[in-house]
């Protein structure tokens, strides 16, 4: 019997239902270029509250659960029963900021004191947050927030777990390394039949003037789109991620050739994952990538993290000369995850310091963040370093880090990520416009 998509005694979304709400709100957020949130809670020491209070006092104590929800957040979210237990809340628009404070709003709000006949009972929860992916399906989605749930009671309940903290169950462990091999075969297929291509996302600076263009490794295989999130931590984890970085260097030298020949001396940014820069061959391959393409080196950027900048091995730091020596730029991205590091910052040979989106999502709201924001484009600047803020998506946003005195960005706001042949288009299309901006401004 197909499923209405209502759970009976609480009126919430069952399980079918929530998988069909889920992945419509995932494509609307996929093409509204919005954040989605998932929140993830199961009822701490349930099967106790069961046998005390029996199979009508259980189902009493999840009405109730449910109905204080329903009334409290029904405007904000979508809210589902995934099983005995389990709830399930969906949010669309809210930042990292705002998602932390409602699963800390929910927690409170389960934490209220209930009475069931004579008995006051005290519920909490283990609860997983989890926010969208580019690409990623709903059920991925929603077992992700799950997985972070499980570790919230694996660490003994009542409290949160954000995915990126959690601890995997060795049978998932077990699922997920399957999939592992699956995605390798996949790569391996993509490597020898073309199936790996670059996108391109422009940083422009506040004049519109195009700072530079990322170059975006995406891998298409019969058809099937596999996300970055999952392929490229798989390639990772095998070692590909050299063959993929060394393809990647060379399409992208190539495309910096191409726009040059068309008119347009465009720097394109690669990342660089430490595998590359530990392996001995780097060098080699970022010289054949220059010599192959006929580029101008000084069109080429190479975006790394803090970390491997700061790793004093001989294998790294003479990879990181010889790049700079063959003429080609440094940029820190991802800057402020974890690796920061002030006192050693003077000493990297960067010209370029990307603030992560972490910090640019809760904007223009959070003070707080403004104020790390305006002192690391700061202590940029005054280091000699241009500074773009990633993650861009809204004016609100951009008109913040104007205020910050960042030098560009780089986000949803102006440009998705396109193709070769768009990002073309869209490179004379906004020559054009400089051109005509500066002609005005000339003429006033």
């Amino acid at each position: 019997m197909e499923s209405t998509g209502i759970d009976t005694l609480t009126g919430l979304l069952d399980r079918q239902g929530c998988l069909r709400t889920a992945t419509r709100l995932t494509a609307n957020a996929r093409r509204s270029h919005q954040p989605l949130i998932a929140l993830w809670l199961n009822i701490d020491r349930f099967r106790t509250i069961n046998g005390s209070l029996g199979i009508s006092g259980g189902d009493a104590v999840i009405a109730k659960l449910a109905s204080r929800m329903q009334s409290r957040l029904q405007h904000r979210a979508h809210l589902a029963r995934m099983g005995s237990d389990d709830f399930l809340l969906l949010a669309s628009g809210f930042a990292a900021g705002e998602a932390t404070l409602l699963a800390a709003e929910v927690m409170a709000l389960i934490k209220q004191p209930m009475k069931i006949g004579s008995i006051v009972l005290h519920p909490t929860c283990s609860m997983g947050l989890a926010s969208l992916e580019y690409a990623e399906p709903a059920e991925i989605f929603l077992q992700r927030t799950e997985h972070a749930m499980f570790e919230a009671k694996r660490q003994g309940g009542d409290q949160m777990v954000v995915l990126g903290d959690e601890q995997l169950p060795e049978w998932l462990g077990i699922n997920l390394a399957r999939e592992e091999l699956e995605v390798e075969h996949k790569l391996h297929a993509a490597l020898e039949n073309n199936g790996l291509y670059l996108q391109f996302q422009p940083i422009l600076r506040f004049d519109g003037q195009v700072e530079s263009v990322e170059a975006l490794m995406r891998c298409t295989i019969n058809g099937e789109l596999i996300p970055p999130n999952i392929f490229i931590p798989v390639a990772e984890k095998t070692g590909l991620i050299v063959r993929l970085g060394e393809w990647c260097l060379m399409k992208a030298a190539m495309q910096a050739k191409h726009l040059s020949e068309a008119g347009i001396n465009t720097k394109i940014a690669v990342n660089v994952s430490r595998a590359q820069l530990t392996a001995p061959k780097f060098s080699k391959a970022l010289y054949n990538a220059l010599v192959c393409s006929g580029v101008a080196p000084e069109l080429i950027e190479l975006e790394i993290t803090e970390s491997l900048f700061m790793d004093v091995s001989d294998q790294v730091q003479n990879h990181l000369r010889d790049a700079i020596e063959m003429g080609v730029s440094l940029s820190i991205d991802d800057f402020g995850t974890g690796y920061s590091c002030l006192a050693t910052l003077k000493d990297i040979p960067a010209t370029k310091l990307k603030i992560d989106r972490a910090f640019v999502a809760p904007l223009p709201e959070d003070q707080r963040g403004f104020a790390l924001v305006k002192a690391i484009t700061q202590l940029g600047r005054e280091l000699g370093m241009t500074v773009v803020a990633e993650g861009v998506e809204n004016p609100a946003q951009l008109e913040k880090l104007r205020e910050a005195g960042v030098d560009a960005i780089q986000g949803f706001l102006h440009s998705r990520p396109m193709n070769e042949d768009q990002l073309l288009d869209w490179l004379l299309r906004q020559k054009k416009m400089n051109w005509a901006a500066d002609t005005f401004a000339k003429i006033g």
